[in-house]
């Protein structure tokens, strides 16, 4: 049920052209505890968890979507049941799925849109809910200010991070500005919370500069602390 290691993004991600893809009304959810999945990116994961090899199945049968769904804490007790989950989440769409032989799979999720919960179901091993989408309000484009000082603030942190590779393959000008957002809050080492804090941001603008406000929160912590401790 867990991400499998990170991976280098693929020229079809880098380029932002996702094609639209009908997103059903009500979806089966996967949530985590470590996850957060954002539009115009790819998540491969592994999947062995016997409810959730069914929803992987009834999934590929049937409308071809998936809604990563961050738990809430205190998970840990419920995780059997269905506890809580944050109501804003991002659905993806099955781009392939590899069945292995004994019933488990590794699949791999191209994320479509943001999506809020309005009503959960508990018929099947796996929770279902009926969501609308929740595209970005407002422009998708970042001020060229705010980027140029996103980049500037990214080039410090991959400085000074050498485990940052993934990052590197960001800073190039033909990656969109919501790809580059979107990529880089996806392989920014930040929190679960963290995390969920920039996929809720209402616009593209608004996230990049929560980003902003990470990155430079870590590499204060790393400078006064030494390290990551």
């Amino acid at each position: 049920m867990f991400p499998e290691s990170e991976r280098e993004p693929s020229n079809r991600e880098l380029s932002g052209k996702v094609q639209p893809f009908p997103v059903p009304e009500r979806i089966p959810l996967f949530p985590l505890p470590n996850v957060v999945f954002f539009p115009k990116t790819y998540l491969p994961l592994h999947v062995f968890e016997p409810r959730y090899r069914q929803m992987v199945a009834d999934a590929a049968a049937g409308g071809q979507c998936i809604g990563m769904a961050l738990l809430k804490e205190g998970w840990e007790e419920q995780y059997e049941g269905n506890p809580p989950i944050f109501s804003i989440g991002c659905v993806g769409r099955l781009a392939s799925v590899q069945m292995l032989s004994d019933g488990r799979s590794n699949i791999l999720l191209q994320g479509l849109e943001r999506y809020e919960i309005h009503e959960e179901f508990f018929e099947k091993g796996y929770r279902e809910a009926r969501i609308t989408l929740k595209p970005r309000d407002g422009s998708v484009f970042l001020d060229q200010a705010l980027r140029r000082y996103l980049m500037g603030v990214l080039d410090e942190y991959l400085k000074a991070d050498e485990e940052a590779s993934p990052l590197h393959s960001l800073i190039r000008p033909d990656v969109s500005d919501e790809v580059f957002v979107n990529s880089l809050s996806t392989y920014l080492d930040c929190t679960p919370l963290e995390k969920q804090f920039l996929l809720e941001a209402e616009h593209v603008p608004q996230q990049a500069r929560r980003l902003s406000d990470l990155i430079q929160f870590k590499l204060a912590e790393r400078r006064g602390a030494g390290g990551w401790g």
